[in-house]
């Protein structure tokens, strides 16, 4: 019985904190809209003569800059083809050696086998290296300007060889 009153008692309190003429009697106007606050920035920003958003065009292009934009669309590029690669393993009807067989038969010459493999291996190579060096800045070490230079170089180094290396195999 006590349990019961307890109940209704905390239920009318939550009505009551709940009810619109409780919330509305607290609420504090606002001083301006979201359309003022805007109008006020850009007029502000045309007083001052600042430039609008900096746009990818005005930038000189650097290595570390080309490098971060290939690395994200390794990134994807990778994703893409092991989830294509799998929903083509689901839904194809034969077992992969039969395509495989199917790829051998068309008596493709080595250099463009060799050109192809390496088309596959260097994105995946490059994901890595790069991958690698960003595991190194993540424990704060080569954010100078000359060693993220140095370290850039070396990945692409180190891409190029891998990926003749794998394409080799």
């Amino acid at each position: 019985m006590a349990a019961l009153a307890l109940r209704c008692a905390g239920q009318r309190r939550l009505l009551a904190r709940l009810s619109p003429s409780f919330s509305m009697s607290h609420v504090v106007p606002m001083a301006t809209t979201a359309k003022e606050e805007m109008s006020r920035f850009w007029e502000k920003n045309t007083r001052s003569n600042r430039p609008l958003s900096p746009h990818v065009s005005i930038y000189k292009w650097s290595l570390p800059m080309a490098m971060s934009i290939t690395h994200r669309g390794t990134g994807v590029a990778l994703s893409l083809g092991v989830s294509l690669f799998g929903l083509a393993a689901l839904v194809l009807p034969q077992p992969f050696p039969h395509y495989l067989a199917m790829v051998k038969s068309l008596s493709l010459g080595p250099a463009l086998i060799y050109s192809a493999k390496f088309a596959l291996a260097f994105p995946f190579s490059y994901h890595t290296w790069n991958g690698i060096r960003h595991l190194a800045w993540d424990m704060g070490k080569g954010f100078k300007i000359p060693q993220v230079n140095q370290s850039g170089v070396l990945v692409l180094i180190l891409t190029l060889l891998s990926a003749a290396g794998l394409a080799a195999m």
